[in-house]
């Protein structure tokens, strides 16, 4: 059977896993009449919640005798690791743009990578039908992009489809007949070519993704370059160096069929397929016969750019949330074994005992694997997330840098040049979008954008849109300034009492709600002005015999800030940590004893003092 191997790249949001249901549905590989989970290929509760995809998925299609093997890629460069690997295992790639928005910048990043292997795109201009849509105007900005992007003329000479996936239809104009998904699947057959591969070659394969199967054990996926595989035959895994890593028998073949994977007899090159029955290969490592030497060449992963702290709970309320994964032993092989899978990540032991480094692309990405471990069970202590840094010539300090593009209505337009400014923001460029909107692109340092986007969507009443492409690193921009207010901190421990609540809410706002559980060290609400201050939230109304013990007691307390786990990692200073468990996110200091505080704060601007 012809095979054709292609991913679908898009924005987050602008329709990519609606389209796969359609293509699943119009190929016959879902039933009419089954019952298929909208969305099907966003199956992880964080993607369903979030309307994101997190891990890169593959299917397959019939059409007309040709087997076309799809990959659902992640659209945010946070998880461009997965990106990377995936770009790999195809022949071409399907753009997908939404007609009122054009190409934002992870569609820029992760077309760059497709350009960049010589991949030819083809566009689909997405959500026509909708009402302030503008297909022409986004196919010249695509254009521009690809020009940009240094782009071959053969690349772009693509061609250009219509589609409304929500609708099921695709076609070549947007005054063709608007039916079926029959246009995109004919000219996927007609513009990707056929893998190219070596039928005839010793058994060679690719491993790009990694899972573990309660069942099968570790399951790698990638794509044969040469040679046939059947079951029962012996291989050996080569890693990069070329070093041979083990040498097994297949015990498992699997290949996509619909949103199933099937099992087979056996694989020929060119297909992508799924083995079981090695113990210790990993992504990037190459998966071949026994007579290969040579590993195949894996694709650079860009380095992590954002680390924090990870460390067990060592507060008084630890075990008492919900939380059955307590220890830095459980800890340690759950964030390795995310590692093992995820190439974007690295894990290194901290200096502290039960503390651990995780490194990663951004803040989204470090905060989707906090939140697994959360309903995993895992309670942890979680740091502030901090930029990592580089030595270049010279000895001079470099920084990770960011495009950041921004679709604001006019009005709000000046109040985030402003934040943005303060962050060490360079305007490149500010134009009219339409309907009222500003597109405004930034160059600027990564860390100007940690526990910035909460406060841009209060900034722009919740309708700007924010993007952003890490660009490379860059001369240090200096010092920035952080969260201006301070914390109100809990000196006691208990039960926090709404009357002491009530009396603290012109102090700043509260995070906890009355009942809740407290503890000494912890951050109850934030202080107006720029220091701490500690307070007793546990404090009543003291009550005389002139005074009935009921009057009073009904005081109406303001709805408390609930933060999100991504807010609160966001919000936290270097002195100051989150505790993640289960059932509770709670703020506190990590030195929870107020005299042990003092006594180190007082050191740390000694030190300061001394090195300035």
């Amino acid at each position: 059977m012809q095979l054709r191997n292609l991913a679908i790249i898009a924005h987050v949001d602008h329709g990519k896993t609606t389209l796969v249901d359609e293509l699943l549905k119009q190929s016959g590989a879902v039933r009419q009449n089954q019952a298929v989970d909208e969305r099907a290929m966003d199956s992880g509760d964080l993607e369903r919640e979030r309307g994101i995809t997190i891990l890169a998925k593959c299917t397959s299609v019939e059409w007309n005798g040709v087997r076309l093997n799809i990959v659902d890629t992640p659209g945010h460069a946070d998880f461009g690791g997965e990106v990377e690997r995936i770009l790999s295992m195809v022949d071409g790639v399907v753009l997908l743009v939404d007609a009122a928005e054009g190409p934002m910048p992870q569609t820029k990043f992760v077309t760059m990578k497709a350009l960049a292997l010589g991949l030819r795109p083809i566009l689909l201009v997405n959500k026509v039908d909708k009402p302030d849509s503008r297909p022409d105007w986004v196919v010249d900005q695509v254009f521009d992009l690809f020009v940009a992007l240094g782009a071959s003329d053969e690349q772009l000479d693509f061609p250009i489809l219509y589609a409304s996936a929500k609708q099921g239809w695709a076609a070549d104009d947007l005054d063709a007949p608007r039916e079926t998904m029959e246009p995109l699947f004919s000219k996927v057959v007609d513009h990707v070519p056929a893998p190219e591969a070596d039928p005839d070659g010793p058994f060679t394969m690719l491993a790009t993704t990694l899972e573990t199967d309660p069942f099968l054990g570790r399951i790698l996926t990638g794509r044969i370059y040469a040679g046939r595989v059947k079951v029962n035959d012996t291989v050996k895994a080569i890693g990069r160096d070329g070093a041979t890593i083990e040498q097994v028998r297949l015990t498992k073949l699997l290949s996509f069929r619909g949103l199933k994977r099937e099992p087979i007899d056996s694989a020929e090159a060119g297909d992508v397929i799924a083995v079981a029955g090695l113990q210790t290969a990993t992504v990037a490592d190459t998966i071949c016969a026994p007579s290969v030497s040579a590993p195949l060449e894996s694709r650079p992963i860009s380095p992590p750019t954002m680390s924090m702290t990870v460390a067990v709970n060592d507060g008084p309320l630890a075990g008492r949330n919900g939380g059955d994964k307590l220890t830095g032993r459980m800890i340690g092989d759950r964030l390795l074994r995310e590692a093992e899978g995820n190439v974007a990540i690295k894990i290194t032991e901290s200096a502290d005992k039960d503390a651990f480094e995780v490194a990663g692309r951004g803040e989204l990405q470090l905060g989707v694997l906090l939140e697994t471990m959360r309903r995993e069970g895992f309670e942890l202590t979680v740091g502030p997330p901090r930029v990592l840094f580089k030595e270049g010539e010279g000895g001079q300090r470099l920084e990770p840098m960011e495009e950041v593009q921004v679709d604001v209505d006019d009005d709000y337009s000046g109040v985030v040049v402003e934040k943005l400014a303060q962050r060490k923001a360079e305007m490149k460029d500010m134009r009219p979008s339409g309907g009222g909107k500003t597109r405004i692109v930034f160059d600027m340092p990564s860390r100007g954008l940690i526990g910035y986007q909460s406060e841009f969507l209060g900034d722009t009443r919740g309708t700007g849109i924010l993007s952003r492409m890490f660009t490379g690193y860059g001369p240090y921009k200096g010092p920035m300034p952080g969260r201006r207010a301070g914390a109100l901190i809990s000196g006691e421990q208990g039960k926090a009492v709404a009357y002491a609540l009530f009396n603290l809410e012109e102090r700043g706002p509260i995070f906890i709600e009355a009942g809740d559980e407290v503890y000494q060290g912890m951050i109850i609400g934030e202080h107006n002005k720029g220091q701490d201050l500690e307070v007793n939230p546990l404090k009543g109304k003291q009550l005389t015999n002139f005074r009935a013990s009921g009057k009073d007691e009904a005081v109406k307390l303001t709805t408390p800030r609930k933060m999100t786990l991504e807010q609160a990692i966001a919000y936290i200073e270097e002195d100051e940590r989150v505790e993640v468990s289960p059932n509770v996110i709670r703020l506190r200091k990590a030195i929870l004893d107020p005299h042990e505080r003092k006594r180190d704060s007082r050191k740390r601007a000694a030190l300061e003092e001394g090195a300035a």
